[in-house]
Parts: structure tokens; sequence; C-alpha cells
């Protein structure tokens, strides 16, 4: 009798797993890269469509796989919207200062433009947390699992301030309350979200994020100076947030846990610090041959190679060198920061009593992309 009792307490652990093969993500981005030059940039509404469906679908847990619902046509109209809200904002937050400056005029209007771009600059930060928010709606009204959506209200400027004074805090305590700031929007993000009839929450606490990267806050500062330790620190820094983020999420009774390292994550921005290297080196490379090879066609002369840099062959060669470096930098972030951090991330958790999960009712609707569109017209978007 106590054997059983025992075995009942035990929660059954499950395994996320993800099946995803890096070549087959590396032709995906590569392939999304050279159409994204081909149309301008327009095709990344389906870049980031298909990355979602590649991640969500390699991606299972308790052996069933997720699915990402979400369309790029959707993404595309969301931009468009949120452009046409937000252009009318920046044009007025450009003309007030000109027309202040303008009217008043002489010495006094010296300093009005500065004044008058901290109101504009306030509300483009409380935006930035506002489209984050409904950004995050959108992927989680998008995903489903065992044919269930997964559902999220709340208020989108509720949150916006919640991160505005947060943030504040942090600024006045040179960064020690960031702990409690992510643990409070957290809170915030997963006291409105659900599995279907399942409601989520999240038990992180500021103090222990605290305790695990207190060392971090005395490293910051010398690190800064020196710049080498950077990608360490950083890297320490994002698997210890993956790690206490991921161990405080909840689903009724179902819980998760992380077991990431810290050297998980360094070694991924390291690769792309190096990768990074080497492509400044080779378009460095490519630029002086393209100049050197002009100026010898020129023969010499000052007039002559000043002519010849400004032809159309060369500046076309010269812009074929820097459009190949964005594209190869393109790939490398989404391979090593996207696909390979999302593989460690979920190689490394595990789900408790996944079983609370068997009888849950679907409910909630997807909700509408503005504000991916939000995000992705202030160049905040993500995953």
């Amino acid at each position: 009798m106590h054997q059983t009792t025992s075995h009942l307490a035990t929660p059954r652990v499950d395994r996320v797993m993800f099946s995803g093969e890096r070549p087959v993500f590396r032709r995906l981005v590569t392939r999304g890269a050279l159409l994204e030059l081909v149309t301008l940039g327009f095709y990344r509404f389906w870049l980031a469509t298909d990355i979602r469906r590649h991640l969500w679908s390699n991606t299972s847990v308790g052996g069933d796989p997720v699915e990402y619902t979400g369309r790029a046509k959707e993404l595309l109209i969301g931009f468009l919207i949120a452009m046409a809200i937000l252009v009318p904002g920046y044009l007025v937050g450009f003309l007030v200062p000109l027309l202040l400056i303008s009217f008043l005029g002489g010495p006094e209007a010296g300093g009005i433009d500065t004044l008058a771009g901290i109101p504009l600059f306030l509300f483009l930060y409380l935006f930035s947390q506002f489209a984050l928010y409904r950004a995050r709606r959108y992927r989680v009204t998008r995903t489903v699992w065992r044919g269930l959506r997964f559902g999220m209200g709340g208020s989108g400027w509720g949150y916006s301030w919640r991160a505005g004074s947060w943030s504040l805090l942090v600024l006045l305590t040179a960064g020690l309350a960031l702990p409690w700031r992510q643990a409070a929007l957290e809170r915030f993000k997963m006291r409105h979200t659900s599995y279907g009839t399942l409601q989520g929450r999240f038990e992180g606490t500021g103090s222990d994020f605290f305790k695990q990267a207190w060392f971090l806050w005395l490293l910051a500062l010398p690190a800064a100076v020196l710049v080498i330790p950077l990608p360490f620190l950083y890297g320490a820094y994002k698997a210890i947030e993956w790690r206490w983020w991921v161990s405080g999420i909840r689903f009724g009774d179902v819980a998760f846990r992380s077991d990431l390292e810290r050297s998980d994550l360094i070694s991924s921005y390291w690769k792309v610090v190096g990768w990074s290297l080497l492509l400044v080196l080779v378009l460095g490379l490519w630029l002086v041959g393209v100049t050197v090879g002009a100026t010898y066609l020129a023969g010499g002369s000052a007039e002559r190679i000043q002519v010849a840099m400004q032809h159309p062959l060369v500046l076309l060669a010269l812009g074929a060198g820097y459009l190949v470096a964005a594209i190869a930098f393109g790939a490398v972030v989404r391979i090593y920061l996207t696909r390979d951090i999302w593989a460690k991330i979920a190689g490394r958790t595990s789900v408790l009593n996944l079983a609370a999960a068997d009888d849950v009712i679907g409910q909630g609707a997807a909700v509408g992309a503005l504000g991916e569109g939000f995000a992705d017209s202030l160049d905040i978007g993500g995953l």
C-alpha cells in the first residue's frame, strides 16, 4: 500500500523533443533571404511564417507535435494597417518640433526640438510594449496542440503601462530591479494565457531569478569596458532567464522544468560572433578588390579613378558585396540564434503531469494580426 501511494504521488515526466534538421532549415532561410532581396523585403512575412511552421511542427510535447496555423497574408495585412496608423503619428512627431522652432525662432528655440522629442520617444516605447503584447497574443492563438488552440486575452495597454513603470524602476536602480520586472510581466502574460480550459499562470519570482544571476550584475560593467566577455555574459544571462522562465510556466496542474546549461547558449552567441567577423573580413576583401581593380583599370590618375569608382558596374559590384553579406548575416542569425536556441531549449525541457491536459475542452478564438504588424513596423518582431 505504501509503494502504491508513493507511485501515485510521483508525477509522470514527459520530454519536449525537437526533430528539425539544420540543413532543411538552412535551405529554408537562405531561399527566404534571397526572395526577401528580390521582393524588396516583402517576402519576410512568408519567411516568418515558414520559420514558425518549421519550428512548431518539429516540436513535440509528450509525442504530439505542435502546429502553427498563422498565415503570411495575415501578417502582411496587419503590417499595412499598422503603417497606416503609425505613419501619421511619425509625421506629427517630426513636424511639431519644426513648427515650434519656426514659430518661436531665436536662441530660445535652441533645445525645443529635443524637448518636443521626449513625448514622442515615451509614446513609441509604450507603444512598442503594446505591440509586443499583441504580437504574442497573435502567435499564442495561432498555436495548436492535440487539435486545441491556445488562448490569450488581456489588455495590451495594461501590459504597456506595467512595462513602462517597471522599466523606469529598472533605470533608477541601475538594472537591479530587472528580475522583478521580468517576473511581474510574465505573471501578467500568463494570467491571460490558457490552453482550452486549463488556465495559465507563472510561478517564477524575481528573487529566484536574481539568486541565479546575481553575479552577472557584478561583471556587467567590466565586461562592457573589455567588450570581449560580453557574449559570455549575455549567453549566460539568456540561459538563466530561459531556464527560470520555462520552470515557472503552469497550465492548471501541468508544470514545466528546464535543465538548460549556460554553456548551451554561450556557444551559439560565440558562433554568431565568429561568423560575423568572417563575413566582415570577406566583405572587406571584396571591397578592397573591387577598388583596386577599378584603380588599376583607371590607369592611376586621380581624376580617372574618381570617374571609375562612379561607374555603374563598380557601384553594382560594391552593392552586391553588401547585399550578399547582409543575406549571409541574416541566415547566420536565424540558424544560430533562432533555430539552434529553439532546439536547445526544447531539448532541455520536460513536462510534469501532462495527463492533466488529456480532458481539456477547447475555448477562445484566434485574434487578428494587427499586433504583429505594429511589432514588425517598429522592427521589434520575434518568434
